[in-house]
């Protein structure tokens, strides 16, 4: 299964409505079949293309526009009537019809955290729930996108898809502001040429307009940012809305109805075959099926034996659509823990199906049982405080629990770095004079709720001469300048560069080094290669430039390149070719060897399987190569200084996931700087002596 992100839930909304006459015999009736039928259609693709293809369908954007119109109709409506728009009500009453059923998805997915996934998911699934609870989990979403530090590289969340939710969310708070504002403006103005229609057209159409503009430039550049944003997808709401405020006006002929209606259909259909969503929406793309759906509303009710509103008015498909909402929140989560309960990684067409058929059970139990007794429910309907009672209660059903996990997380996590050092030695226990003796008992550090934190410290961005003129480098970071510099040093490369600052950070207090960094993630330093990427080979171009500039006396970094598949070792593409500017400058290079990457996450198989257990401890023939890519490079060039620590990462033919007490590694590739400390006397070491430093 691919971690792409998910696709937008389904608002229990009232019975859809629709103004269209013409030819529509249903006109003027308040109940639309169709449109009912659209949502089901919607839910269905968005489901069928998670569980089986892994992929982005387009139906987000249908259901934002679905909403937007429903919404627009239902204010117009009450503005026209002269009946008064009470927001306050407005928003309790909506709210309070959505967080139900929601919060006991979000609990059973709490239940399904603690049973199925590894215990360093956990911290994750508990901040997800509050964002999902406050209607949030977009903007969560969308500074952990752009964050390469902060991706979940084991697996999808059982709740990312509430980001949409969140969108939602937001824009029911927002749109009513619109309509009560543009209301107050025609009162004010008072002039029969300006109607209330034509000034909502006016805003609606301000911020169509905008948000389709600063969609497309920001999914041109921070598409994985986009992608979240609330901003990029609003022209999409005020398409729903710009379409409600339209249909009065548009009156096709009962022949043009058929073929708006199935061209719709195919283009809604089709949109997640043909197109790459997850990689270019919600920019101009997003277009595609927000107008297809338009079409089958605009076609609306054909009167033909042929239309496509015969198949959307299907009595199964209205009831389906009855459903949708739950449907859509339990498809995600039931697919998300199969996979990682079973170990599958994308379900066949079996599979697939048993998660469909669960996914709809619950989805009719949670309508039936929870969203409709308390749609039907009299009592909070008498007095507006009495929706908001619900609302807090709901609120607490899922805050109490949330608050209760964390605070045992956070207590372990504390008794876990407060045992005694000569439990956890960690990478002191493969040195010489430790060899064979055993490891203490004790709880494995860190706690797998600190895993999070496991990233090497940088003191904060570079300041006076360091920081760099090109913009491509405003990432350099540097350790706290020492009151005495006696040596500078440069880090380039990767995040397997930064691990080491774990142990080189340290060591350069202790010496009164001034150590900078110019990290990219996923892009190991060398000179331009065709097997990097324009913007890989681009920064480091500038990395090199600042380098020949400030002429720090060494410049630190990751020599070779490790795989998860054979070949599981190989040397850096145009390494020595990248260091020898430097090296013919006069300066020192440091290069060390790579530690090994796997095709499973570490830490996980052990709160899984146990420390011991053999899948969680690769053959050391498996993880590197039998010779060192390093000895290629020794006597090539005058300057280059080669450490390589993989004895104290790997021992005894095995590389385990745990050593000394203490995770190796955080993730599937990465060292935790937990280990890499315990590793620090051994580094300092092999620097010196590798360099000849004093």
């Amino acid at each position: 299964m691919t971690t792409t992100p998910t696709e937008h839930p389904t608002t229990p909304a009232k019975q859809p409505t629709n103004t269209t006459k013409g030819t529509d015999k249903a006109a003027g009736k308040a109940y639309r079949p169709e449109v009912q039928g659209l949502r089901a259609l919607a839910v269905l693709m968005v489901v069928t293309y998670h569980v089986w293809l892994g992929r982005v369908s387009g139906g987000v954007d249908i259901f934002l526009l679905i909403s937007a119109f429903l919404l627009t109709l239902s204010f117009v409506r009450k503005v026209e009537s002269g009946s008064p728009l009470k927001l306050v009500s407005h928003w309790l009453h909506l709210f309070k019809r959505l967080l139900p059923a929601a919060v006991v998805v979000i609990l059973g997915v709490l239940a399904g955290t603690w049973a199925i996934l590894p215990q360093s998911r956990w911290p994750d699934v508990l901040e997800q729930a509050w964002a999902s609870l406050l209607y949030r989990q977009n903007w969560l979403l969308a500074d952990s996108a752009v964050d390469y530090y902060a991706q979940d590289h084991s697996g999808a969340s059982p709740l990312q898809h509430f980001w949409s939710l969140s969108i939602q969310g937001q824009v029911f708070v927002l749109w009513p502001l619109v309509f009560a504002g543009a209301a107050a403006l025609h009162r004010i103005l008072r002039r029969p040429a300006v109607s209330y229609r034509l000034l909502l057209a006016v805003a609606f159409g301000v911020i169509f307009a905008a948000s389709l503009a600063y969609s497309i430039e920001q999914t041109g550049t921070n598409q994985a940012y986009a992608y979240f944003d609330t901003r990029t997808r609003l022209w999409e709401f005020a398409l729903g809305s710009l379409l409600a405020l339209a249909l009065p006006y548009l009156k096709p002929g009962k022949l043009l109805r058929v073929i708006l209606g199935w061209a719709g259909v195919a283009a809604m259909v089709s949109c997640g075959l043909l197109l790459t969503v997850d990689r270019s929406f919600p920019g101009f793309v997003a277009l595609w099926p927000t107008l297809a759906a338009a079409a089958i509303i605009v076609a609306g009710q054909s009167g033909s034996r042929f239309g496509a509103d015969r198949l959307l008015s299907w009595k199964p498909l209205v009831k389906l659509g009855d459903n949708s909402y739950a449907l859509y929140l339990w498809h995600w989560p039931l697919l998300v823990l199969a996979l990682a309960g079973t170990g599958v990684v994308s379900p066949n067409l079996v599979q697939g199906l048993a998660i469909v058929a669960a996914s709809v059970v619950l989805a009719v139990l949670t309508t039936r049982f929870v969203e409709k007794p308390l749609r039907e429910w009299h009592w909070p309907q008498r007095r507006v405080w009495r929706n908001a009672v619900v609302i807090v209660a709901c609120g607490a059903l899922l805050a109490g629990p949330v608050s209760l996990w964390q605070t045992k997380l956070t207590a372990e996590e504390a008794a876990a770095a407060a045992q005694p050092r000569e439990l956890t030695p960690g990478a002191a226990a493969l040195t010489p004079e430790n060899v064979g003796k055993p490891t203490p008992e004790a709880k494995i550090i860190p706690a797998p709720a600190a895993m999070k934190n496991e990233w090497a410290d940088i003191d904060g961005l570079c300041t006076d001469g360091n920081v760099p003129d090109d913009p491509l480098l405003s990432g350099c970071l540097q350790n706290s300048k020492p009151e005495v510099v006696t040596k500078r040093i440069v880090v380039l490369g990767d995040s397997h560069a930064q691990q080491y600052m774990a142990a080189l950070g340290p060591i350069a207090k202790e010496h009164g080094w001034e150590v900078v960094t110019l990290l990219k993630g996923n892009c190991r330093f060398g000179a331009e290669s065709t097997e990097r990427d324009a913007e890989c080979n681009a920064f480091n171009k500038a990395s090199a430039e600042y380098v020949l500039e400030h002429q720090p006396d060494a410049v630190f970094t990751v020599a070779s390149l490790t795989l998860k598949d054979a070949p599981f070792e190989t040397e850096v593409p145009g390494y020595l070719e990248g260091i020898k500017p430097f090296t013919d400058a006069g300066m020192d290079v440091v290069g060390v060897r790579d530690n090994p990457r796997f095709g499973f996450n570490m830490p996980e198989c052990v709160q899984k399987k146990g420390a011991d257990a053999a899948d969680c401890n690769p053959p050391l023939g498996e993880s590197l190569a039998d010779s060192s890519p390093l000895d290629a490079y020794r006597g090539k060039v005058d300057g280059l200084h080669l450490m390589d620590l993989s004895d104290f990462i790997c021992a005894d033919g095995i590389c385990p996931a745990v050593v000394g007490n203490v995770y190796v590694y955080k993730d599937d590739n990465h060292l935790t700087k937990t280990y890499v400390q315990s590793m620090i006397p051994m580094f300092e070491q092999r620097l010196l002596a590798a360099t000849g430093w004093t």
